[in-house]
């Protein structure tokens, strides 16, 4: 066996300095990479030749991955070719937009640990309207009003919390609470800023949806995007432009859905519902746990799990996971279950729960009448009719803007606003979610969330759930089901939080 480096990511800096250096050269692109692979099917020479040759002929190589990708269809080389961006002054609406993509990796600028400016984003929508007065001045408002939230809740925490707040190194942490209760007063216009990586077939994708989306902003990343590897890698992102299946499939459907539900009242003050879920999930998991572990089929592994008693499905769920550890993934087969949940939550709520992408989620649009979730230290400190004020005049500008700019009225809303999304998720994902949000240091509205689902799935499907928990809570939770901790011990989890907030 034989593996080598074929290539990894580089800062362009990087490479522009060896290129004053060395000289331009025509092969510092991905492109080479997805030719190369490209040809391993059906060239029999060594890969590190057929790399060789890729660099060395460059068009050549271009040539062949715009008939592979275009002709042939083969749209999987182009995953070979990846891109780093650095996204920069987008919005907060607009980011949820570029963070929709499952198979693409993120990292944003956190509002709970960077205290927030006062930049934002004016949407073209609005610009040199008669509503750009009051936009900007509404923003105004609430900026103001974080910066006096930061400065109450900065004294709370550091009084609420003083055994940690002798210590200065727990100072950032102390701060931090407070700018995450804060940041719920501002708008989804405040400016935010990502690190995207993402390869050339998803890139593709993306840029056919943004070059589809109705808001200027979106559409403008995406030709901002695209201008960045139009040289670069001309060859394989080939299907970019806006199409009318990204463009008009949602509209016509709202139009069609308005016929039907106008005169229907909304319903429901549950803010997590549990409204599907595979209803023999633990027979299911049992079945799938002894197809995997033996040889026989499906249908007889699920007549046998059936026809078990349920002290021996315990004994089946426990053999799974009798060697886990807090950081340890749930095993694959927990994934032939699924539940589906209707979700109501605050825009800062969702900010975390979309992270999760091997889920499926669905959102409606930001919505005053469903309220919003207003942290429990904003009482604590009385200003919370202060906040309640803001948000009044927030809805009013809304609804202002609303009647003549219907797209680009919820860059004035809030992240304390909410909205209702419908999320499926399969049972080793929703493990991933507990653990993960669950957790005492995770922030308290997505711990919230996660909870309540975490909580329905247990009553749904008790036995399939009975390790759900925190990261905290695993060793307390296991030693329930086992009657002793698991076999590797860590005493205190790195940078766990002892005082919930």
């Amino acid at each position: 066996m034989k593996v080598s480096l074929a290539g990894y990511n580089v800062d362009t800096t990087v490479l522009g300095e060896l290129e004053k250096k060395a000289g331009k050269r025509q092969d510092i692109t991905p492109e080479v990479l997805s030719a190369a692979y490209s040809r391993i099917s059906r060239d029999p020479r060594v890969i590190t030749e057929i790399r060789k040759s890729a660099r060395e002929e460059v068009e050549r190589s271009r040539a062949s991955n715009s008939t592979i990708i275009f002709k042939m269809g083969h749209h999987s080389v182009a995953e070979h070719a990846v891109f780093n961006f650095d996204i920069i002054g987008l919005s907060r609406l607009a980011m949820e937009d570029l963070e929709k993509f499952r198979l693409c990796s993120y990292t944003e600028k956190s509002q709970r640990y960077i205290t927030l400016d006062k930049d934002f984003v004016i949407p073209d929508e609005i610009k040199n309207t008669r509503f750009e007065g009051l936009f900007t001045e509404m923003i105004r408002e609430q900026n103001e009003t974080y910066f006096e939230l930061f400065e109450k809740l900065k004294n709370h925490v550091f009084t609420k919390y003083a055994e940690l707040a002798q210590d200065p190194k727990k100072y950032s942490l102390l701060e931090g609470w407070a700018k995450e209760d804060a940041r719920y007063v501002t708008a989804l216009a405040t400016e935010s800023q990502a690190g995207l990586t993402v390869n050339a077939r998803n890139m593709e994708l993306m840029l056919r949806r943004f070059a589809s989306h109705p808001l200027s902003e979106v559409q403008a990343l995406g030709r901002q995007l695209y201008a960045q590897i139009a040289d670069v890698a001309p060859s394989i992102v080939i299907f970019h432009q806006a199409n009318d299946r990204d463009r008009n499939t949602y509209p016509e459907l709202a139009k069609l859905a308005a016929r039907f539900t106008k005169k229907a009242a909304a319903a429901g003050k549950e803010y997590v519902q549990l409204v599907e879920y595979t209803r023999d999930g633990e027979t299911i998991i049992a079945a799938s746990l002894l197809h995997a572990s033996s040889n026989l089929p499906y249908e007889q592994c699920k007549a046998i799990a059936k026809k078990l008693p349920r002290r021996e499905l315990e004994n089946i769920f426990k053999g799974s996971w009798k060697n886990l550890q807090f950081y340890d993934s749930m095993l694959r087969e927990f994934e032939y279950v699924n539940l589906t949940y209707n979700i109501v939550l605050s825009a800062t709520c969702f900010g975390q729960l979309k992270r999760h992408r091997m889920a499926t989620l669905t959102s409606q649009n930001y919505d005053p009448a469903l309220g919003v979730t207003v942290p429990a230290a904003i009482a604590e400190i009385g200003m919370d009719r202060q906040f309640m004020s803001i948000v009044n005049k927030t809805n009013k500008v809304y609804a202002d803007i609303k009647k003549k700019i219907p797209l680009a009225a919820p860059y004035i809303l809030t992240n304390a606003h909410r909205k209702r999304v419908l999320m499926r998720v399969n049972g080793r994902e929703l493990y991933h979610i507990s653990r993960l949000r669950e957790d005492a240091h995770a922030q308290w509205d997505i711990r919230n969330v996660s909870g309540a689902m975490a909580a329905r799935a247990r009553k749904a499907m008790p036995l399939v759930f009975a390790l759900a928990c925190g990261k905290d809570k695993y060793n307390e939770t296991y030693k329930k089901i086992f009657g002793k901790l698991p076999k590797v011990v860590q005493a205190e989890l790195p940078g766990a939080r002892k005082i919930k907030k």
